[in-house]
């Protein structure tokens, strides 16, 4: 490693100022003066190790052996509880083929009860997360849930389950929004998307995991309990020895990081100060929050994420009673929907390795997308054929669409900036993943059993609509950067700036926790 004015002294001393006014950049002359020191006092936290400078430098070699280490712990931890949500979220799939008690309508009514707790909480546990140590937080959750989840073995009545499946989803609301800025906190904007899907590719992992185990479980013969109870009981306790795990190891920031050294947490903020996106601010903006109401982009993606999470809502409760509807008995279901999950996750780690090595969000997305639509199809046109092994090739290209969901969080991570927009938009964005799942847990209704074709044929609509979306936001970011970087060349003309100073101003700007919009040293991905 190689350190340039970097000493005892610039270590110890902050320079982050209790009494400094908040900045109000509203124009180009003000966002690149020196009025950037009023901002202090509402900055990022990593001013107070790094400040506004950059005052060290640190070797290639150094800066990937710090990203080493975090790689042995971040995503693993990640993908933990990811494959803990995912596994205890589904686990209703396993269940209705496995004597659950609970059918009809008031199956699909238990389904959306998880979405209506997460719905009524994302907000309220977004905000709870930013006030806290999000670290903290998400493993009290998971430890709640875990209990949760067990409890549904003692619950046998509607009321009960509906109950359960509430407090569940409130539990569950903050994983991906705090798992996002765990991230982006951590990684460049050009290694986000591949981690994301490290811990996304879960999805697709439990869909095989979760099928190995609850096929193993149906043999149980044991009349005290029933198969379903016993699912119950073993992931909710691996819910809690995970949640226990984030506790003790997940760390809430690169400031707040036991297992790096202190020169190692000042390379890890130095590693992120280009992209602009800054790492953490306890203080709720409320300026932020409209900007995040008032972006264009915000709904789009709004938009983006209500149509895949229809989809979502009918398939990850419905798919195991599709696939019995071919005329599989239900352990045969239980084994031939585990490939769907292994299709899942090879998609979500190309889409999230493409999305990073091209520098692309939107064209990830479309790549997922084209084989799901593909897959509907195919399962309306084939519906009376009698071709299982068609219809079941079907149902695991049908899998490929929830690698989309991974890209639109690691698009949130590399195109919004400003921790309270960024919060904001992430509980946008998961506000409209229950919604969506809401509606699609009634778009396979027992009346259009066992063909489901209204279902299918939404899928099929829905996911094409989406394709012109990801495209429109491609061509907003791209404008955008166009804008941005002639503001960049006019300030440089009239400031009489060169490329160094410039930098100089980017390296200011990068932990002052102002929005994209505000800051012009802000590149989106497109």
């Amino acid at each position: 490693m190689t350190t340039h004015g970097l000493d005892k002294k610039d270590l110890e001393e902050s320079p982050f100022d209790e009494k400094a006014s908040p900045a109000s950049p509203a124009s180009i002359e003000h966002i690149g003066s020196d009025s950037i020191e009023e901002s202090d006092a509402y900055a990022d936290e990593a001013l107070q190790l790094v400040g506004k400078e950059r005052t060290s430098q640190f070797s290639d070699e150094f800066n990937r052996k710090v990203r080493r280490k975090l790689d042995l712990l971040i995503p693993p931890l990640c993908a933990a509880v990811y494959f803990t949500q995912f596994l205890d979220k589904t686990s209703l799939n396993y269940a209705s083929i496995m004597g659950l008690p609970i059918t009809g309508q008031n199956y699909n009514l238990v389904s959306m009860a998880f979405y209506l707790g997460f719905l009524l909480f994302e907000f309220p546990t977004v905000y709870l997360s930013q006030k806290t140590r999000a670290a903290k937080y998400l493993g009290v959750n998971i430890v709640l849930w875990g209990a949760i989840l067990m409890l549904h073995a003692v619950g046998t009545s509607f009321g009960a389950f509906f109950a359960l499946r509430f407090l569940l989803g409130m539990c569950e609301s903050c994983v991906a929004p705090t798992l996002i800025l765990i991230i982006t906190m951590f990684y460049k904007k050009d290694e986000q998307a591949s981690r994301i899907s490290w811990f996304y590719v879960m999805n697709g992992l439990t869909q095989v995991f979760g099928g190995f185990i609850a096929y193993g479980v149906s043999f149980s013969n044991d009349p005290h309990l029933a198969p379903y109870k016993i699912i119950y009981i073993m992931l909710g306790g691996l819910a809690i020895i995970v949640g226990l795990s984030v506790l003790i190891w997940l760390p809430d920031s690169p400031i707040h990081a036991p297992f790096l050294t202190r020169e190692e947490r000042i390379a890890a903020l130095e590693r992120v100060r280009n992209d602009q996106g800054g790492v953490t601010n306890k203080k709720i903006k409320r300026k932020q929050i409209f900007e995040a109401f008032t972006d264009i982009r915000t709904w789009l993606i709004v938009l983006t994420t209500m149509m895949t999470s229809i989809p979502n809502g009918g398939l990850s409760n419905f798919s195991n009673l599709i696939i019995k509807n071919f005329g599989y008995t239900s352990r045969q279901t239980l084994i031939l929907s585990t490939p769907a999950g292994a299709v899942a996750s090879l998609m979500t780690l190309f889409c999230g390795w493409y999305s990073d090595r091209k520098n692309e969000r939107m064209i990830p997305i479309i790549i997922a997308l084209v084989p799901t639509i593909v897959g509907a199809a195919m399962l309306i046109g084939l519906n009376d054929s009698g071709e299982k092994g068609a219809l079941l090739f079907a149902t695991y290209l049908i899998g490929t669409y929830g690698s989309s969901l991974s890209t639109v969080y690691a698009y949130n991570a590399s195109n919004t900036s400003g921790h309270t927009k960024k919060s904001t938009v992430n509980a946008m964005t998961l506000l409209t993943f229950s919604i969506g799942n809401i509606i699609g847990t009634e778009i396979f209704l027992p009346k259009d059993a066992p063909a489901y074709i209204p279902g299918k044929i939404s899928i099929m609509v829905l996911l094409t609509v989406q394709l012109g979306i990801s495209l429109l936001l491609r061509w907003i970011n791209l404008r955008l950067n166009k804008k941005k970087l002639s503001q960049i060349e006019a300030l440089k003309r009239s400031r009489r700036w060169t490329d160094a100073d410039i930098q100089k101003e980017r390296e200011k700007h990068a932990f002052l926790d102002l929005t994209d919009q505000e800051n012009i040293y802000f590149v989106y991905t497109s």
